[in-house]
């Protein structure tokens, strides 16, 4: 992998690099902070009650939103982008899918169930997810409005536009499905709640691997990359012959023959 040339830090004595360190501390704490009254404001946000009903395929059958909860109370689900006769799933939402199971068991313990939707027929999902060697539970919302409710498969009226609704305002979007995380709540009468929905680089705390890059010396090394995320590969396509081409743009995964039409199927 070709990497960034970065121009090497001072080097110091052990007492100055411990005071240089001293001063990052201070900032890195101020932040930390600012996240924790960032969260709090998060959980003040007001709540939408969910009005209507959506059947999703599972592979024990159809499931009800409410369904999906687990017999918890709350829950997250990722909005993985693999559309309908897709070849294969996201790299980026597969980045960060690859962090989900080890986190299932401890948000089980803490009243929250985590599950992942996705638009492309339930065969099509499950070939894909056995190839990954995914375990979390992952259905279909192919026969509901539930990804477009939530911003994140292209409608018809979209289709041939120059922008597309995401992330709360109109912008350009490269594929027909886009990533996202919506959270709800469901309280003891079986009310649902849709609390809360994040997009873009809003995702990227959930991304376990950037925290890790981030405290590196090269940090994502991302810089002159076309689109940032060019160097992620689906964890099966690493290999010796890994290259970057920092030109590259974001290509919506193939699709197998036949399914052209399906893209845009507004059920």
């Amino acid at each position: 992998m070709a990497t960034r040339v970065r121009e090497q830090s001072k080097v110091v004595t052990a007492a100055e690099w411990l005071a240089a360190r001293k001063e990052l501390l201070k900032k890195e704490k101020e932040f930390t902070r600012l996240r924790d009254e960032l969260s709090r404001q998060r959980r003040e946000l007001p709540w939408e009650k969910v009005q209507k009903s959506y059947i999703f395929d599972g592979p024990k059958g159809k499931e009800t939103l409410a369904d999906l909860f687990g017999g918890r109370s709350q829950l997250i689900v990722y909005h993985f982008m693999l559309g309908p006769g897709w070849t294969e799933g996201c790299p980026s939402c597969s980045f960060i899918s690859d962090h989900i199971d080890g986190s299932v068991p401890h948000l089980a313990a803490r009243d929250v169930r985590l599950a992942v939707v996705s638009r492309a027929p339930l065969g099509e999902i499950q070939a894909f997810k056995k190839r990954m060697g995914w375990r979390f539970h992952w259905v279909s919302s192919n026969a509901t409005d539930f990804n477009y409710d939530y911003q994140v498969s292209m409608t018809k009226e979209e289709l041939g536009k120059g922008e597309v609704y995401y992330n709360y305002a109109m912008q350009k979007f490269p594929s027909e499905e886009r990533p996202g995380t919506s959270v709800f709540y469901k309280d003891a009468a079986g009310n649902i709640f849709h609390t809360y929905s994040s997009y873009g680089r809003g995702l990227d705390i959930l991304i376990g691997a950037y925290n890790w890059l981030d405290i590196t010396p090269k940090g994502r090394d991302e810089e002159g990359l076309a689109h940032t995320m060019a160097w992620v590969r689906h964890h099966d396509k690493y290999g010796d012959g890994y290259q970057v081409d920092a030109k590259a743009e974001y290509v919506q995964p193939a699709k197998t023959s036949g399914t052209a039409g399906d893209c845009c199927e507004h059920h």
